[in-house]
């Protein structure tokens, strides 16, 4: 299951709400980067053309060309050449995408700020304009930069099945009940695979983290940095992390952000992930009991609540709804659905509307908040986030599951959530079928020698359990790892309201005041 940043669900469930509400219309254009042969020798030398930024194309999920900032700064757009493969740093490049604002104050500026949303795979340039109030103060003596990942975006993007394969694929059913189910689950995964095999097969063994992070320090030289100033969020904790391990001496200012646990291997991981959602709707349900009448959901206690969409997930799986047009809400994007309502406290109130109108035989806002998840726009065409989220998954990591493993575990995912663990337990085996190995169980993130990072854990986020900060922390060593606790909801801390949180992080992206470990914030 991807992990994104708030800032880009937020986004993202705003537009798919929007358009299931009013109707709003999006457009999409563009290409991805091309691939040049015969590689550049000094490619830290490079410069980058920057322009003014185009509207996302279709595998950034479409829109809108960026708006001016207040102030008048425009948004510029930029590709820089990496190499493809960074054991043969002179053969062929591929184009990775970069956008940025320059800082408000030129003579008091830091160096450049990069972003990575998370994911992964999320698209860095689509998404850091939508996001870029929340930072508004860091740009106060930092240019905000982001970018598109190797294999998502504009960036060598990983392409697999088309708009109407992915409709199929997603609309199946991903928690099999019988033999016939469990071979139409797993032809489907196979048929993924291939589809990205043919249309990619030559990008995927290059588009893991480990290569990401080698080009975030060849993105550092290229915009003139002596040091990495880093903002990681959801999986770009991860990224970050690795980054510290490979250049430990070349790390400026970090702050991770809804923390990826580095010591889980993907099973691990999995289970956190249920655990943590299953802690989400259990908030969720507590919040509805405590409005009482006001709520739409029936159900005196938090159990009752979550028996009755149990309930309502079982009937989906037996008899779909209709949703939007002549699309059906199955069971597997009505869970969906909940997950991605999930990520956010402010989008409980579309989680509760759409369960309740759900339950009366309307599937639209469900199916809506699924399409969000997968990069669906209501066009019909799909970004490439979740192919590209498959292939970095992976190629990073060694699991490769068996049907018969998958299901021996089913038992321990359905005990630590009634409500997601089936569909995560099925999700082992992702990538069973890849036709690229795995390269680690899990990430080494060790950085002796690196300045104090700041590692934020939110005690109620749904993705990324509360427990990673510490292990985070702890993994990149003694005085690296500066563990900050937000006690709030949602996944992420900075952009969760905390005036604590973001006065803690700002005095130490802006200022160099590392906060005491073990700081405590609400």
């Amino acid at each position: 299951m991807p992990t994104a940043s708030p800032a880009l669900r937020a986004a993202a469930l705003a537009s798919c709400v929007a358009v299931l509400l009013a109707a709003a219309g999006c457009s999409d254009s563009g290409d991805k980067g091309k691939t040049d042969q015969g590689g550049t020798k000094d490619l830290a030398s490079q410069k980058l053309d920057w322009q003014k930024c185009p509207a996302p194309s279709e595998a950034e999920g479409g829109g809108t060309a960026p708006s001016p900032l207040p102030g008048g700064t425009v948004w510029e757009c930029a590709f820089m050449d990496a190499p493809r493969d960074y054991a043969k740093p002179d053969g062929d490049t591929i184009e990775l995408a970069l956008i940025r604002a320059k800082a408000r104050d030129q003579s008091k500026r830091i160096g450049s700020l990069i972003f990575n949303f998370g994911g992964p795979g999320v698209s860095g340039v689509a998404n850091l304009p939508p996001a870029a109030a929340d930072y508004g103060s860091l740009r106060t003596r930092y240019d905000l930069v982001s970018f598109d990942p190797r294999g998502a975006g504009r960036s060598a993007a990983v392409e697999c099945e088309s708009d109407k394969q992915l409709d199929a694929y997603y609309e199946q059913d991903a928690t099999p009940d019988d033999a016939a189910e469990e071979k139409t689950f797993t032809d489907g995964l196979k048929s993924f695979a291939s589809a990205c095999k043919k249309k990619s097969g030559g990008e995927l063994p290059h588009v893991g983290t480990l290569n990401a992070a080698r080009d975030m320090d060849l993105m550092r030289q290229v915009l003139g940095d002596e040091k990495l100033y880093y903002f990681g969020i959801s999986y770009g904790t991860e990224l970050g992390g690795v980054y510290a391990h490979l250049y430990p001496t070349k790390v400026g200012r970090a702050v991770f952000d809804a923390v990826v646990d580095p010591t889980k291997n993907s099973e691990q991981g999995s289970l956190g992930q249920a655990k943590g959602f299953q802690l989400a709707l259990d908030n969720f349900a507590q919040d509805c009991v405590n409005r009482g009448d006001k709520c739409l959901l029936p159900g005196s206690t938090p159990k009752e609540i979550e028996a009755w969409i149990m309930a309502l997930l079982q009937a989906l799986d037996k008899k779909p709804i209709p949703g939007s047009g002549d699309r059906m809400l199955t069971q597997s994007q009505a869970t969906n659905g909940i997950v991605q309502a999930l990520y956010s406290k402010e989008y409980w109130q579309y989680l509760e509307q759409g369960l309740d109108e759900a339950d009366g035989g309307n599937g639209g806002l469900l199916l809506a908040l699924a399409d969000s998840m997968n990069g669906r726009d209501e066009n019909g065409h799909y970004s490439n986030i979740m192919a590209a989220n498959e292939a970095i998954n992976c190629v990073d990591y060694k699991d490769r599951w068996t049907l018969e493993q998958t299901k021996a575990k089913l038992p321990e995912f359905r005990r630590v959530s009634p409500v997601f663990g089936d569909s995560l337990g099925w999700a082992l085996l992702s990538c069973t079928e890849w036709p690229v190995p795995g390269t680690w169980d899990t990430p080494d993130v060790s950085a002796p020698g690196a300045p104090p990072i700041v590692v934020i854990g939110n005690t109620g986020d749904p993705a990324t359990p509360y427990e990673g900060a510490k292990a985070m922390a702890d993994a990149l060593g003694k005085g690296v790892g500066i563990e900050l606790t937000y006690r709030g909801q949602g996944h992420g801390a900075y952009n969760g309201g905390s005036k604590c949180v973001q006065q803690a992080v700002d005095a130490y992206l802006l200022n160099g005041k590392v906060p005491a470990n073990g700081t405590t914030c609400s």
